[in-house]
Order: C-alpha cells, then sequence, then structure tokens
C-alpha cells in the first residue's frame, strides 16, 4: 500500500524538521515547502493527503494559499499561528482551513490531528457501502460515493469538514443537533471550547448553499438548541 504523503509549508526549517520527524515515525511520507508559491509549484508535481500549513511566511502566506488552493482542491488543510486570538482562528477556518494550532505546539498533539484528519478525507475517497448513497432536500443534492454536493445541478465544492457536517445533517433530516454533538461526530474527538469551531463550518456552508444565509432555506438555528436540515 502506498504511503499517505504530507505537506509541510513553513518558512521556519526547524519547525519543518520536527515535524517531519514526528510525522515519519507515524509512518508518513513527508514533503516540505517554505511558502506557499513553492508549495503549489510542488503538489502540480506530487499530490498530497493533507498540508499543515503556517500562516504567516514571505512570498506567499497561509491565507493566500489557502485561498488558491481550495479553488482546485478538497485536500484537508491543518493551519499552525503564533497568533491565539479567536478571530484569527475563525479566520483561518472561514477561508478553507479544516483544523488550526496555535504555536508552540505539542508535536504529539499535531500528529493525532492529521490522524484524525486523514481518518475522514480518505473515507471520503472509498464507497461508503451505506444502502443510501445519495441524500436529497429539495434541489440540493450529495453524493456519498462520489464525494459531491450539487445545487440546482451545479457543483458546490465544501471542505471535507463542510461536506461531513451536511452530510450528517441530511441523514438525519428534522433532527436537531447541537454544536457538541456535530463536533464529536465529525471531528471525532471530544469537544472542549469548540462551539466558535462548529459555528464558522456552518456559516461557510451556508455561504455555499443558501440564496440568502441570513435567512437559510436549508441549514437552519434551533436558538439555544443546535442546527437542523428540512
Amino acid at each position: 500500500m502506498e504511503k499517505i504523503r504530507i505537506l509541510v509549508v513553513d518558512d521556519d526549517d526547524a519547525i519543518r524538521d520536527v515535524i517531519q520527524i514526528y510525522l515519519r515515525n507515524a509512518g508518513y511520507e513527508v514533503l516540505q515547502a517554505e511558502d506557499g508559491q513553492e508549495a503549489l509549484a510542488l503538489l502540480t508535481q506530487t499530490p498530497v493527503q493533507l498540508i499543515i500549513l503556517d500562516l504567516m511566511m514571505p512570498h506567499m502566506d497561509g491565507i493566500s494559499f489557502c485561498l488558491k488552493l481550495r479553488e482546485i482542491s478538497h485536500t484537508p488543510i491543518i493551519m499552525l499561528s503564533a497568533k491565539t486570538e479567536d478571530m484569527d482562528k475563525i479566520h483561518g477556518l472561514s477561508i478553507g482551513a479544516d483544523d488550526y494550532m496555535t504555536k508552540p505546539f505539542n508535536p504529539l498533539e499535531l500528529v493525532a490531528r492529521v490522524k484524525s484528519q486523514l481518518r475522514r478525507y480518505l473515507d471520503f475517497q472509498q464507497p461508503s457501502g451505506k444502502a443510501q448513497d445519495i441524500l436529497e432536500l429539495r434541489s440540493l443534492t450529495l453524493n456519498r460515493t462520489t464525494h459531491q454536493v450539487l445545487l440546482q445541478g451545479q457543483e458546490v465544492r465544501l471542505t471535507p469538514k463542510e461536506f461531513a457536517i451536511l452530510e450528517l445533517l441530511l441523514e438525519h433530516q428534522g433532527m436537531v443537533f447541537s454544536a457538541e454533538r456535530i463536533y464529536t461526530a465529525v471531528w471525532q474527538e471530544p469537544f472542549m471550547e469548540s462551539e466558535s469551531t462548529v459555528m464558522v463550518h456552518i456559516r461557510n456552508i451556508r455561504e455555499k448553499i443558501e440564496k440568502s444565509p441570513r435567512h437559510p432555506e436549508y441549514l437552519k438555528n434551533v436558538w439555544g438548541v443546535g442546527y437542523k436540515i428540512d
């Protein structure tokens, strides 16, 4: 079986090398890039299954890289930053990152998050084996087998986490899910002050599938309880 390949993008040589050591010990193949431009050039030649991305870099920073990548790829991104403010985390998630860690970080925790992201992403690459691979609601269609979402016949590009949230809610149409229940089901890890993470992903989904995100037709709030699709 071919090794899973991970790209580490950071202008700090020492950080890249530390991450590479831990990931290789976990059995992954690791590629390195010093900035977003180098990373994009590398990706045209070599596919990867996950990207670990620094926010602040010269030439092309993490935000610019993430925006460009999301035009063409759903590859999971774990963003790294020395910034600790919630708004920085929310911004990183809102432009397409799947997870966010602040520096300094525990390399073992990073490896655990890598495994969590890869588990869900690689599951999406295989047929689900479920009886119902097509989930539909009015003009919205989610195909588990092809990992596609269509709205009125037009493809909607979602990140793996956005897809997983939409899949969960479409599979249980009309049921209300709290932010905690969504997080534990999709991220598959304990819920610890992660409500803002779920909120950002819900907002991103609405911006992609709703005519008016402020007045959603599909993904609705149940105030004080959670979210549902009906």
